[in-house]
């Protein structure tokens, strides 16, 4: 199971209702906070989500509405009583920028880990998580990330009674290790007992960019894509071109040409002029008719497949 939680919704600036770009993940103990702009904090808090267990963050790009919450972020870690290591993720030069901001932050009981992206495409497992980044098209160098899950193939009771397994050691052959009988000398690997991988969860996120061919392998076969759709009015697609966004419209086009599209679209990061995206989303739906206009505090727990209710 993966439990997203959309923290915050706005961009450019916070607004009465509307915090700053900001999206939780929380999968087996593992906390990825995605962005943190203004009002990260508070929207945590209104979601009952403690900032302790945070161990990965994850940043799009370097403008001040996806990271000014940073510092507070850190004390309130701090304050927390994390000791843990935290792992950064985020364009290069996402260490020099929050030296910068950690001057009036300077002293955490936390490591921080920085992996700084430069490449087109970019892969890395950590927790439970397998991290692709992509590169986006916006004004300055933007990644956008897709989460997955994976699964491991379904514990054969069978094969193990078959090839004498003892039960002790069922659980550990089931979490993917390798164990040795020291009474009998044999040696059991996970594939004698697991059978092929099964399909796993998976999360697309992306904001500031104009479509391109990153986002569209990326968003194909996630179970959520969540992205910006920074304009819905009629009349603003030259001006998202200029400033390097995108429309409702065109996202939801981007997520509809997928090679396997995603089984549903959330909008994020609208602009402070757009009050109400949702007085445009019959028409986005007619395009992608999966799509929704989140909204702070919204969450869903995405589950594997033969787990989802029905």
């Amino acid at each position: 199971m993966l439990d997203v939680s959309l923290l915050g919704t706005g961009g450019m600036m916070p607004m009465p209702n509307r915090w700053l770009t900001a999206l939780m993940l929380r999968c087996a103990g593992s906390n990825i906070l995605v962005d943190c702009g203004e009002g990260t904090q508070i929207a945590m808090r209104e979601a009952s989500i403690s900032p302790k267990p945070i161990d990965v963050m994850c940043f799009t790009h370097m403008h001040a509405d996806h990271i000014s919450g940073l510092p507070g972020m850190l004390l309130a870690m701090a304050n927390a009583e994390r000791t843990e290591p935290v792992v950064m993720i985020g364009p290069k030069g996402l260490f020099n920028v929050v030296r910068s901001l950690r001057c009036i932050a300077p002293e955490l009981p936390f490591e921080l880990r920085f992996i700084e992206l430069d490449q087109n495409t970019e892969e890395y497992k950590l927790g439970p998580y397998i991290i692709n980044c992509f590169k986006v098209n916006h004004n300055i160098t933007c990644y956008g990330y897709s989460f997955t899950v994976p699964r491991k193939g379904k514990f054969n009771v069978e094969a193990a009674k078959k090839a004498g397994i003892d039960v002790r050691y069922w659980n550990a052959l089931q979490h993917g290790e390798t164990v040795r009988d020291e009474e009998t000398g044999r040696t059991y690997t996970p594939d004698m007992v697991l059978g092929s991988a099964r399909r796993g969860i998976k999360l697309t996120y992306t904001t500031d960019t104009r479509p391109c061919d990153n986002i569209r392998r990326a968003a194909s076969g996630s179970d959520l894509f969540i992205c910006e759709g920074m304009y819905g009015e009629a009349g603003m697609e030259e001006k998202a071109r200029a400033y390097k966004h995108s429309t409702m419209q065109e996202m939801a086009e981007l997520a509809a040409s997928a090679p396997e599209p995603p089984k549903e679209l959330w909008f994020t990061h609208y602009s402070p002029s757009m009050l109400k995206p949702k007085l445009y989303i019959d028409e986005v739906r007619r395009i992608f008719p999966n799509a929704i206009c989140g909204k702070d505090g919204m969450s869903r727990e995405l589950m594997f497949d033969d787990e989802t209710e029905t």
